[in-house]
């Protein structure tokens, strides 16, 4: 009896030293695998330590594991400065905790609730981070309190930082590099947040205060005259541009994601616009022809002939009006005439932003002048109207419809060669095919255009 069990106790020994040494096996595996994964994360935030802010900090390496990388500062939800650099424009920095700003200084302190490193960042507050002439923005992380500096008026609120120099004045920037950022980092608190001026030109708030009002319930601050220093839990340092008058949803921050069309839905609301759609023809009255804008320029990219495309307008089913789009007027004026129509036709210029106000359906009619200029028309203008909802359609001048032919020759560079013009910088094509051209539209050719916008709001 006891030979013919011998064999199995061995058998059974032999397995459960097996057992004990594949278990053995399997912690020093995972043991070297979370080290590993700690060198990593290690590694990583090294690298994002080193490299404040380059894109290399951008976007894919800034979460492991799904848990922010947090530059700064220790694992506290409260104690945090997190880097944005996403895309290409712009770089923003949220800053949580006891937040001090001094307006005076422009400087933002997180002041921890335990010991830590002390780090400092720079950070643009316009939206496009390499624009010359922006005072930075100093955000510092203490070490401790002992040297914070001392409030001087406490909220509960969180607050944005922004500047409003740099390019704004010229209607296409007012929206692109501030008001859509603006809304991006803005829109999630429903009001309840503090709005914060840097670069500050006293016309600009007022220009655009029923938008401000709705984004904040409170008046903003002009931090460049103010003396004191305001206390925040959180503080958006900066506004975040994602593309050229557009919105990319995964980059919007908090848990709501959104658009271009609830921009342009926000705008409307705020401005009282009554068309939120172009009906189709069955709804409308008998007789009733679709309506055309024409945006009357009178400086540089002028139609020469306007009346003459108003009467081509005409001849292709369109009931055409012109319009200068004044700004002593008021936004509000020109989005309620704007938003009467259902085509908004012009030259390539900050005008055509006014497209924002178009009900979705409607038909932007972008004129590109002569030199190239197809890539930057299509970026600034046709893929901002695809996103709000809007039918985009683009006529091209040749030399012949261009008054640059008459002025410079046949022979001149920028008519022979406008590549060789883009190549030779940005101040040399602005001044010949933006600042000197202006247009003689060839209405024969340009008929298939009309027709076209008359088609897609038939076939709505």
């Amino acid at each position: 009896m006891k030979k013919s069990w011998a064999p199995m106790i061995h058998l059974n020994v032999g397995f459960v030293v097996g057992a004990l040494f594949m278990l053995l096996v399997y912690l020093v595996v995972s043991q070297q695998a979370a080290i590993s994964g700690l060198s990593i994360a290690t590694t990583v935030a090294q690298r994002i330590s080193d490299k404040q802010l380059t894109k290399v900090v951008a976007s894919d390496v800034q979460r492991i594991r799904n848990k922010p990388l947090i530059r700064g500062s220790g694992e506290s939800d409260n104690d945090k400065v997190v880097l944005n650099t996403k895309g290409y424009y712009s770089e923003t920095c949220e800053v949580d905790g006891d937040v001090r700003i001094n307006g005076t200084a422009l400087s933002v302190t997180l002041v921890p609730t335990t010991s830590s490193e002390h780090r400092e960042w720079k950070i643009q507050p316009y939206s496009r981070k390499i624009l010359p002439g922006i005072r930075p923005v100093t955000v510092t992380q203490l070490p401790d309190g002992a040297a914070a500096p001392a409030c001087t008026a406490r909220y509960a609120m969180p607050a944005v930082l922004f500047s409003v120099g740099g390019l704004t004045g010229n209607f296409w920037h007012d929206f692109t590099d501030v008001l859509v950022p603006l809304f991006i980092a803005s829109r999630r608190y429903g009001g309840e947040v503090q709005l914060l001026i840097t670069n500050m030109e006293s016309w600009w708030p007022a220009a655009y205060k029923p938008i401000l009002r709705r984004l904040s319930k409170y008046d903003a601050v002009d931090l460049d005259a103010d003396e004191h220093v305001r206390c925040f839990p959180r503080v958006t340092v900066g506004v975040h541009m994602h593309r050229d008058l557009g919105i990319i949803p995964e980059w919007v921050p908090g848990r709501r994601r959104f658009a271009m069309p609830d921009f342009t839905r926000f705008l409307r609301d705020i401005y009282a616009l009554p068309r939120a759609a172009v009906p189709p023809p069955a709804s409308q009255p008998p007789g009733r022809r679709p309506r055309l804008l024409l945006i009357r320029r009178t400086h540089s990219r002028r139609f020469v002939n306007e009346e003459e495309i108003l009467r081509a307008a005409e001849a292709a089913g369109f009931e055409a009006a012109p319009i200068e789009l004044r700004r002593d007027v008021g936004v509000e004026v020109n989005a309620r005439e704007v938003n009467a129509h259902d085509v908004l036709l012009g030259v390539h210029g900050a005008g055509l932003t006014n497209m924002l106000f178009l009900p979705p359906g409607g038909v932007l009619i972008q004129v590109v002048p002569y030199g190239n200029m197809e890539h930057i028309a299509r970026l600034e203008y046709g893929e901002p109207a695809k996103g709000m909802g809007l039918k985009y359609l683009d006529y091209s001048v040749t030399a012949e419809e261009s008054t640059l032919l008459e002025m410079l020759g046949r022979d001149h560079l920028a008519i022979k060669d406008p590549e060789a013009v883009h190549r030779s910088g940005w101040n040399n094509m602005t001044h010949f095919y933006l600042n000197k051209q202006s247009v003689r539209v060839d209405v024969a050719r340009f008929a298939p255009t009309l027709a076209q916008a008359f088609d897609h709001l038939r076939q709505q």
